[in-house]
């Protein structure tokens, strides 16, 4: 296990002054079989505001901000400490991909019934033919799933550009086809409708990676996909940077796409215009001489 300080500041600054606003931020990581969460907090700024907590629907927690009282500036920042380990290293079954599908088609149990629910259209990842004919031809006739998900993996990450401030999450997902670059949570997006394409059940994974790292999504929110594989469960897989999620993967949240785990999102009244700086440091403590 390695432990890390995570801090994500998001800093919003208004043209004008704002009378009152509400936000959710869903930045408070989880905890899980691979990663355990130590202590976690998050502040605001200006010191007036208030929270609650809540969890979501998808187990992920929530924290809404309200905001009465004129402001010019409003800032988020999270702070946590977390303890992640390597993913489960072993065989994993050797099953065609359509025997996946035929299962979450008519899931058997509890745990397929769940996993069910992540083979559907969602608001930022709709049915897209190209994603479709670009899936069929990774997921030949009765090739096994994880083969097929790797490869997949791989090619989104070798024939797509990681180009920073390229895309917003506005741009559709045909787009993104057409063009052949954008950024994590693109790349992520074209992953799972690629998957759910073919009935095969995908989840969006919102977490950090490791500052420093010599990776493509650092010091920012990052981005990958879960897949879900019969026997095992969910599998992570990271197209932006070819790579099973690691040690310095650190994840907040997962849902259907990024609208289920925006990092902050909310409205305003008042302001004009705005403009929005985020930080995000990934740092293991052991680097800091202490804990």
């Amino acid at each position: 296990m390695t432990t890390y300080r995570t801090i994500h500041t998001t800093t919003y600054r208004y043209e004008g002054q704002v009378s009152q606003s509400i936000s959710e931020a869903r930045l408070t990581p989880r905890s899980f079989a691979r990663q355990r969460v130590l202590e976690s907090s998050i502040t605001v700024e200006p010191d007036f505001a208030t929270q609650q907590t809540r969890t979501d629907y998808f187990g992920n927690d929530v924290t809404t901000i309200a905001v009465f009282g004129n402001h010019d500036r409003f800032v988020v920042t999270a702070s946590s400490v977390v303890e992640v380990g390597l993913a489960p290293v072993g065989e994993l079954p050797v099953i065609p991909w359509e025997s996946a599908r035929d299962i979450l088609a008519l899931p058997p149990d509890a745990e397929s019934l769940a996993a069910s629910e992540f083979i559907f259209d969602s608001p930022y990842v709709p049915y897209v033919k190209s994603v479709e004919n670009y899936a069929r031809s990774t997921f030949t006739a009765g090739r096994p799933l994880v083969d097929g998900l790797s490869e997949l993996n791989h090619r989104i990450h070798r024939e797509f550009l990681y180009k920073p401030e390229s895309t917003s999450i506005e741009v559709p997902l045909q787009e993104v086809m057409d063009k052949r670059h954008g950024v994590c949570q693109d790349f992520a997006h074209v992953m799972i409708g690629a998957l759910r394409s073919l009935g095969l059940a995908a989840r969006y994974v919102s977490g950090y990676l490791r500052s420093g790292a010599d990776v493509q999504g650092a010091e920012a929110s990052h981005a990958w996909v879960s897949a879900w594989v019969p026997g095992v469960g969910w599998v992570d897989f990271d197209p932006t940077n070819d790579v099973r999620p690691f040690e310095g993967h650190v994840t907040i949240g997962w849902g259907r796409d990024f609208g289920d785990v925006t990092p902050v999102k909310g409205v305003a009244l008042g302001g004009g215009g705005q403009t929005v700086a985020v930080e995000v440091r990934v740092t293991p403590l052991v680097q800091l001489g202490n804990e």
